[in-house]
C-alpha cells in the first residue's frame, strides 16, 4: 500500500525527471539553432564551407560537458589531497619508465628547447598519466557545447573557430579529434589555440601528431620556452606564516598574482625564514591556496613562495594546485633522473 509520504516521494521524482527531460530538449532544440548561426559565422571568418559542414556534421549538444565543467577538481580539491593524487610513486615510476624508453628523443628536444625533461615529464604526467588518458570524448561537440553554454562562450567560442582553421589548412586531421570534455587534445592535452601558437611538427613528416612523443615533447617544450620558462630556476617553496603578515600580501586566486617583493621583504612575515636555501634577492609573492575552497578560512597553511618559473606554469594552467603538482612532480623525477 502506498502511503501519503510515499505518494509524494514518488510524484515529486516523476516531476524531477519530467523537468530535466523538458530542460535537455530545451537545450537541445536552442543548440541547434546556434550551431546553425555559428556555421554561418564560421565561413564568414574564411573557413571553408565543406570543412565547416563536414567538421561540426556530428556535433552535438553534451549535458555531461557542463556538468564537468562545473565540477572541476581545482575547485574543490584541498591542495594536500590534490597534491597527493597526481604525484604518487607510481605515476613517477610510470614516468621513468617512459624516459628509458624514449631517452634519445626526450634529451633531444630538453638540449634544443633549454626546458628540463623531468618538467615535461611531470606536465605529461600529470595531463594524461604519461599518454593513458588522453580522452575519449568528441572535443568537437565539447567546444561546441562550452561555446553554446553562457559561462565561457567567447572564450570556446574561439576555440572551436581556432580548431576549424587548424584543419582547413590541413595542420591536424579532423578525423583523431578526440580529448578531454574541455576540447584538449594530445599527451600534453593542447588547446586549439596552443596547437596553433606553439605546436610543431619536430619530426618534419608534415603533419603535427600531438599524441606521439616526438611532436608532442618538442611542442610542450617549444609553449614553455616561448612564454619565459627559466631551465634551473626556482618554482616554489613551501614555508609556515607568522599571525602578523597584512592580509594584501596573501593571493589565493591564480587569476592575479599581486605584491610581489624581494624574498627578504617577507623575513618577517616567515617563522622558518632561515631554513630557506634561495636567493633572497629574487621576487615571489606568497599563495594559500585552500582559502578559495574554505570559505572563511582564517589559516595560513599551506602556504608557499612563488617565483617566476611558477608563474609560467599558470599560463599552461590557471590553478594555483596544478602548478603546485607540477613541480612538486618535477622534482620528484630530479631526485631519479
Amino acid at each position: 500500500m502506498i502511503t501519503k509520504k510515499m505518494y509524494k516521494i514518488i510524484t515529486f521524482i516523476l516531476s524531477f525527471n519530467i523537468f530535466l527531460t523538458f530542460n535537455l530538449y530545451s537545450n537541445e532544440r536552442d543548440f541547434e539553432i546556434w550551431l546553425k548561426n555559428f556555421k554561418v559565422k564560421a565561413v564568414e571568418t574564411g573557413i571553408s564551407r565543406t570543412v565547416v559542414d563536414d567538421v561540426l556534421l556530428n556535433a552535438k549538444f553534451l549535458p555531461k560537458v557542463i556538468e564537468y565543467d562545473r565540477y572541476q577538481p581545482e575547485f574543490y580539491e584541498d591542495t594536500f589531497t590534490y597534491i597527493r593524487k597526481r604525484t604518487s610513486k607510481k605515476k613517477l615510476n610510470d614516468g621513468l619508465r617512459l624516459y628509458k624508453k624514449e631517452k634519445l628523443i626526450i634529451d633531444k628536444v630538453e638540449n634544443e628547447f633549454n626546458v628540463e625533461k623531468e618538467l615535461l615529464l611531470a606536465l605529461m604526467g600529470i595531463e594524461t598519466n604519461f599518454g593513458k588518458y588522453l580522452g575519449k570524448m568528441d572535443i568537437v561537440s565539447s567546444l561546441a557545447t562550452l561555446s553554446f553554454d553562457k559561462r565561457r562562450s567567447e572564450f570556446f567560442t574561439a576555440e572551436l573557430l581556432i580548431l576549424l582553421n587548424l584543419v582547413d589548412k590541413k595542420i591536424i586531421k579532423k578525423d583523431i579529434l578526440f580529448g578531454s570534455w574541455a576540447g584538449a587534445f594530445g599527451n600534453f592535452q593542447f588547446m586549439p589555440r596552443t596547437i596553433r601558437n606553439y605546436a610543431i611538427d619536430f619530426n618534419q613528416n608534415s603533419i603535427i601528431e600531438l599524441k606521439k612523443t616526438e611532436d608532442s615533447f618538442a611542442s610542450a617544450a617549444n609553449y614553455l620556452k616561448m612564454i619565459g620558462w627559466k631551465k634551473n630556476n626556482p618554482c616554489f617553496l613551501k614555508i609556515n606564516l607568522k599571525n602578523n603578515i597584512p592580509k594584501k600580501y596573501l593571493n589565493s586566486s591564480a587569476r592575479d598574482i599581486k605584491n610581489k617583493k624581494k624574498v627578504n621583504f617577507f623575513e618577517k612575515y616567515i617563522l622558518n625564514f632561515k631554513d630557506l636555501n634561495i636567493n633572497k634577492n629574487l621576487k615571489a609573492a606568497i599563495i594559500i591556496p585552500d582559502k578559495d575552497i574554505i570559505p572563511g578560512s582564517k589559516t595560513y597553511s599551506p602556504a608557499y613562495l612563488i617565483f617566476e618559473n611558477y608563474e609560467k606554469i599558470l599560463n599552461w594552467n590557471r590553478s594555483l594546485r596544478f602548478a603546485l603538482a607540477v613541480c612538486t612532480l618535477k622534482e620528484s623525477f630530479e631526485n631519479e633522473i
